[in-house]
Parts: structure tokens; C-alpha cells; sequence
């Protein structure tokens, strides 16, 4: 199985060398905004775009996608919130077990039905464990996925509950507030899982402030996922992709 961008993450990683990922999600965005994020993300240097939802509910994921790959050649990796959200055009998938809640389906009863399709696309996989944490206000990824949130204060939690994802095969880590959540996650718990774990963190949900992000990646995490802050205003792209990028890379 090929293994080409997750070697690019830990290899990233290791360098220290932070990542800004621009989330699409296809039933918020049409074919205008997307040529206009892909061009301020190629100004940026941005380093991925995530595309997928909580709830697509369109047909536009495919188009979405090859819109963006035909625009750039910034890597396109999914990020589901059902088993149908599948596509062959991206390059790769976030194959992601909730592992902060106690629903089966989302730890391996919808992988296996997606398991067959998901094999045939021909997709890189990348085994992700998500990591659902409070944003101070009910978000759809919460409400979907039917599991309580990690409590934001609880960091012991969210630390043991990652190094149980790593220890149990996951290769990447993604820790959310939801997209819409009143806070993000602090720091304080960012530091505390990234020091117990080696596996890339992703970090994302309700960063709306470049010194946010790069407080983040200060704190431990690698790649920095933001999507509803940049709908509502795309000329954030700019600046949140210099702070990522602004933190000192390891020697």
C-alpha cells in the first residue's frame, strides 16, 4: 500500500517543519470559491487540503476535488464524515476511528462497509484516530458521530486516549473542536498529547486567529486544519499560512 504522503508527514515532523491544511467542505463551497481559495492557497503555500464534512449532503465532492487538482498541485487528502464520502480523484484518506467516544460504528462498524470500496479506490490510507474534543457549543461532528466530546479541561483524557489510538495501529492523530466550536483547543492539552505520542498531530476547530495557530504548533502540533474561519473570510488564508510556517524549524 502506498505510503507517500504519510511519509511526507513524519518526515515533517521530524524536522519540525509545521503544516497549514485548508478545509473544503463540498456543500459550503461552490465551483467560484473553490477557484478562489485554490489560488490564494497556491500564494500561500499552503501545504494540503482536506476536503469532506460531517454531513455532505451534495454531489459535489467529486467535482470539488478535481476542480482543485486541475487548479494546483497542492496534495488533496479526505477527510470523511460517512463511508460515502469516497474518492478516487484525491490522493489520499484520512481513515479515521472516533476513539474518544464508545460508538462501534465509528470505531469499525462503517469501515466495514466502506472497507471494500475504500480498497478499490486506490487511495493512500492513512489509519487516523479522531479525537472529538468540547468547543463550548454543540457542533454536527458531535451530533453525528452520537459521542460525548473529550471535556476541554481534561487533558489526562485526551493524552491516554491517544496513546491508545497510536498504540493500537492508528499512524496519524486528529484532535478537533468542531468546526463552528466557541474555543479551540488549548494549548496546555495540545503539549500534553504531543509529548506522549510520535505519530503526526493533526489540530483543528475553532482556530480563528493566526497566533492561535501558531501557538499551536508551539505547543506540539504538526499540521493546522482550518476551515470555517477561512469560509467566512479567504483572505485569512495568507496570514494563517505564514504563522504556521513562521515556527522555528529543528536544526
Amino acid at each position: 500500500m502506498k505510503q507517500k504522503l504519510y511519509h511526507q508527514l513524519t518526515e515533517r515532523k521530524s524536522h519540525g517543519r509545521k503544516s497549514f491544511t485548508v478545509l473544503v467542505d463540498p456543500d459550503k463551497v461552490d465551483a467560484d470559491k473553490t477557484e478562489q481559495l485554490v489560488n490564494l492557497a497556491v500564494d500561500a503555500k499552503v501545504d494540503y487540503f482536506f476536503v469532506g464534512g460531517s454531513l455532505v449532503i451534495s454531489n459535489h465532492l467529486d467535482e470539488r476535488i478535481r476542480q482543485i487538482k486541475t487548479l494546483c498541485n497542492i496534495p488533496v487528502i479526505l477527510f470523511p464524515g460517512a463511508p460515502s464520502q469516497v474518492s478516487k480523484y484525491a490522493d489520499a484518506l484520512l481513515y479515521l476511528s472516533v476513539i474518544s467516544g464508545r460508538n462501534p460504528e465509528l470505531l469499525i462498524g462503517q469501515h466495514v462497509i466502506s472497507a471494500p470500496f475504500v480498497k478499490q479506490s486506490g487511495l493512500e490510507i492513512m489509519p487516523t484516530g479522531y479525537i472529538i474534543v468540547d468547543g463550548g457549543a454543540p457542533t454536527t461532528v458531535s451530533y453525528i458521530s452520537n459521542t460525548a466530546p473529550i471535556p476541554a479541561d481534561k487533558n489526562e483524557i485526551a493524552m491516554c486516549t491517544a496513546m491508545a489510538g497510536e498504540m493500537l495501529g492508528m499512524k496519524v492523530i486528529y484532535m478537533d473542536a468542531g468546526s463552528g466550536a466557541k474555543r479551540p483547543i488549548t494549548e496546555t492539552m495540545i503539549e500534553k498529547v504531543a509529548a506522549h505520542i510520535e505519530a503526526p498531530l493533526i489540530v483543528g476547530g475553532g482556530i480563528v486567529e493566526p497566533e492561535k495557530a501558531y501557538r499551536n504548533c508551539r505547543a506540539g502540533a504538526d499540521i493546522i486544519v482550518v476551515g470555517n474561519a477561512i469560509e467566512k473570510d479567504a483572505s485569512l488564508i495568507n496570514e494563517m499560512s505564514d504563522a504556521v510556517h513562521s515556527v522555528p524549524v529543528n536544526a
